[in-house]
């Protein structure tokens, strides 16, 4: 099952489980520890009286009580002294242990805070981070739906260099757009106001245009020219898409084979939950969502047409007037092909996350 990126009050989380970022008494305390005991009644602290307490990156299994979750996993993260003192490691245990806590107790699924990025001081950008890499690498053998709870809208991408690239990508594409409505608005009134006026302007536009290419063209063959982006090749999928009436079920199939891929592998790395990819194979008229073919495009490290193929043959193509569409443009013409990196920028946005069991 998938990874989802969630913004709610964890009390709330109609889960099998719920973790709580507990200190090490387990006796309550500030934070999300006392939601989730105000939440769950004087009955969970009274159970949590017969644990003895809980080392650092270790974790424990009470009763839910007054809670939607049948269970509460407590852990303990560890407060952030700079990096250098096991920090990583020990917060990775807290997820790791937890989780494998909830399998042992047939938990199907299981939502987690931010642990450590409270009071315990650990930056929110690195917490995401090893959350994101633990949750994602156990989830590569294991049948689990697990949410990562964010409370608020705070940016956790901010410091983060994909972030910043990707922002810059949507300011150029939008700055571009609004300069040349602002450039048609102009014209429009031109053509209106004189019409020879009008024609002789765009005479003089269209032959700059051309001088430009001209002046910027290599005087000889051998000329030193500027680097430039090597463009992307159109699909070339080696028959696999020779017939034309394949529908995406179809389409997919044949990719997942040709990238030499299993189901399991493919859908799990699209982040896609293992029942919604029986329907598609077992279906082929079945109609994904457009961010279910973009999970699997990335998944399948397609580049940017071959991705706009893949969205065709599902009724979808990709638009530079959707912030969505842009981020996922921008992500696949620079291979990037990790769909929780992706989706922590999505998140960021308030958009909607490649990927999880949403059809």
């Amino acid at each position: 099952m998938p990874f989802e990126l969630i913004r709610n009050d964890i009390t709330k989380m109609n889960t099998d489980a719920i973790v709580n970022a507990a200190n090490r008494s387990l006796l309550g305390g500030g934070g999300v520890d006392g939601a989730i005991h105000r939440a769950a009644g004087p009955e969970l602290l009274e159970e949590c009286r017969t644990l003895g307490g809980c080392e650092t990156g270790e974790a424990k299994i009470t009763k839910g009580y007054r809670l939607p979750a049948r269970y509460v996993i407590h852990t303990v993260g560890p407060v952030w002294h700079g990096g250098q003192h096991g920090e990583k490691e020990l917060l990775s245990a807290c997820y790791r242990n937890s989780l494998e806590l909830a399998v042992r107790n047939g938990c199907e699924s299981i939502a987690f805070p931010m642990i450590s990025a409270g009071a315990y001081g650990y930056p929110a950008d690195k917490a995401m981070a090893a959350a994101v890499e633990t949750i994602t690498g156990f989830l590569m053998d294991h049948d689990l739906m697990v949410y990562l709870v964010v409370f608020g809208h705070d940016s956790l991408m901010t410091g983060k260099k994909l972030f910043r690239d990707v922002q810059e990508y949507i300011d150029d594409i939008y700055a571009e757009q609004r300069l040349q409505n602002r450039r048609n608005r102009i014209r429009e009134e031109r053509w209106q106001q004189d019409e020879k006026a009008a024609l002789d302007q765009d005479l003089q536009y269209n032959a700059s245009i051309i001088d430009d290419l001209i002046c910027s063209a290599p005087i000889e063959a051998g000329a030193a020219r500027e680097e430039a982006p090597v463009p992307q090749a159109a699909p070339d999928w080696e028959g696999i898409l020779k017939n034309t009436d394949k529908g995406f079920s179809e389409t997919l199939l044949d990719l997942i084979d040709k990238r030499k891929m299993t189901d399991v592998q493919c859908y799990k790395k699209a982040n896609v939950d293992r029942k919604l990819f029986s329907k598609i194979r077992s279906n082929p008229e079945y109609k994904p969502s457009k961010s279910t073919v973009l999970a699997f495009a990335v998944a399948l490290e397609l580049s940017l047409p071959e991705a706009g193929e893949l969205l065709n043959r599902a009724g979808f193509s990709l638009t530079r007037s959707s912030k969505f569409d842009v981020i996922l443009e921008y992500c696949l013409s620079h291979g990037i092909y990790n769909v929780f990196e992706i989706n922590e920028v999505l998140f960021s946005y308030d958009l909607p996350l490649l990927g999880s069991g949403m059809g």
